[in-house]
């Protein structure tokens, strides 16, 4: 899975993330990939999009709600990840620990459909957005 971790989070995350699945998995974030944090969304997801084959773990749920960002999105043939606000809230070990508990299916979900949108709760299973 290629992963970009959006300014919703910190870049200490994605570098964990990295180094904890080096090999397997690429995990980068936004900052360290653009050279920036204040790309607006459309540029990156469009880039991400020409790319191919990207996945999101974003903090901001209006990417995945508002028709004109979430079109784009899903245009791109993007697959995003966005945690609840009571997963953004959680201090950073226990969001990563949430995020670890939910990879395999992350992984599972990024290799199997084309693009979507699955919200990230505090307990039990990814859901897909409508």
């Amino acid at each position: 899975m290629k992963l970009l971790v959006d300014n919703n989070l910190p870049p200490r995350l994605a570098r964990g993330l990295a180094a904890l699945f080096e090999g397997d998995h690429h995990v980068i974030h936004i900052r360290d990939k653009f050279g920036t944090g204040s790309l607006p969304d459309a540029g990156w997801i469009e880039r991400l999009g020409k790319e191919g084959g990207w996945s999101v773990l974003s903090g901001d749920r209006r990417i995945a709600k508002q028709k004109p960002s979430r079109e784009l999105f899903l245009r791109a043939g993007l697959v995003g990840f966005f945690p609840l606000p009571a997963v953004m809230q959680l201090k950073l070990h226990d969001m990563t620990a949430r995020i670890l508990f939910a990879w395999p299916a992350m992984t599972i979900i990024s290799e199997t459909i084309a693009q979507g949108c699955f919200e990230l709760p505090v307990k039990g299973k990814l859901r897909q957005m409508a």
